[in-house]
């Protein structure tokens, strides 16, 4: 099945007195492009909650934000009284040589380095399994909406490339016509020629050697068995880039078929597999 690598997973829980909200958003890259932002209060961790997360994303730039809120009533910081003291003395000092009258030193004073304590405690092994669970929930509900983008991908992806089956069936159609437009061309032109007298035993050799250059029964068969075996790797978990070779395959065909197809209906049906198949790449940019 087909994932996008666009996707968007969220998981909250309760730990103590803890509330800890885990996001993660994921865009398309070539590799696994993996930025963590979280509280000081697990960062100890990191390394563990980075290779949970590596396990989920195969591909993409995934961004992850861990928000950590206390509900309770304990505290994770203490004021440095002795310092707030100093600092307090410093600065009535330097107001009065000043000669301020109305200063509010508690809020300068808290702005002051290292005027709050951290008092961060150690992560126990049971908040530490409890965190890394809940980052794998994050990770299930990013792949989840990642999957249903990936159903809306197979169906288009499916429509696109049987729009192309479709009309590489109608060119059998214009091949006959294409080259009695070429032998009537060819006839046409010796015959304007003054004194023109031609062999047409050799004319008709000359047109079975030019026709066979136009010929375009390989390209028919390599691009039709080119459409089978995308369909087929397109159900095939994490198949993004084996698409990507596939739909380059796919263009190379269609390609040679423009340059042969010498015929201006062909033309057109080339240029409308092009269309899709330039569509499909854009997408495919996107897929796991």
């Amino acid at each position: 099945m087909l994932m996008s690598m666009t996707g968007f997973g969220k998981a909250t829980g309760n730990f103590q007195d803890k509330k800890v909200s885990i996001e993660i958003r994921s865009l398309n890259s070539k590799t696994l492009d993996l930025n963590v932002r979280m509280s000081s209060a697990y960062r100890e961790i990191e390394a563990e909650i980075r290779k949970v997360i590596s396990a989920y994303m195969d591909r993409g730039k995934v961004d992850v934000n861990i928000n950590v809120d206390n509900t309770g009533d304990t505290k994770n910081f203490t004021l440095n009284k002795d310092l707030a003291k100093a600092y307090y003395a410093d600065l009535k000092e330097v107001n009065e040589l000043i000669g301020e009258k109305s200063v509010d030193y508690l809020a300068m004073i808290l702005k002051m380095p290292d005027i709050l304590i951290n008092e961060r405690e150690e992560i126990g092994q049971e908040e530490k399994d409890w965190i890394l669970e809940l980052t794998k929930e994050a990770c299930e509900n990013m792949n989840e909406f990642r999957r249903q983008e990936g159903i809306a991908l197979e169906v288009e992806f499916t429509e696109r490339i049987e729009d192309i089956r479709r009309l590489l069936n109608e060119v059998p159609k214009y091949e006959n016509e294409r080259v009695e437009i070429v032998r009537a061309r060819m006839k046409k032109g010796l015959e304007e020629l003054e004194n023109s007298k031609h062999d047409d035993n050799r004319l008709e050799q000359e047109m079975i050697f030019y026709i066979e250059k136009l010929d375009v029964s390989e390209e028919k068969m390599r691009l039709s068995n080119h459409l089978d075996y995308y369909l087929e790797t397109m159900v095939l978990p994490l198949s993004g880039k084996k698409l990507g070779f596939i739909s380059q395959e796919i263009g190379r065909e269609v390609n040679t078929l423009g340059s042969k197809s010498n015929h201006a209906e062909m033309q057109k049906l080339v240029v409308d597999m092009k269309d899709n198949l330039e569509k499909i790449k854009e997408q495919i940019l996107n897929t796991l």
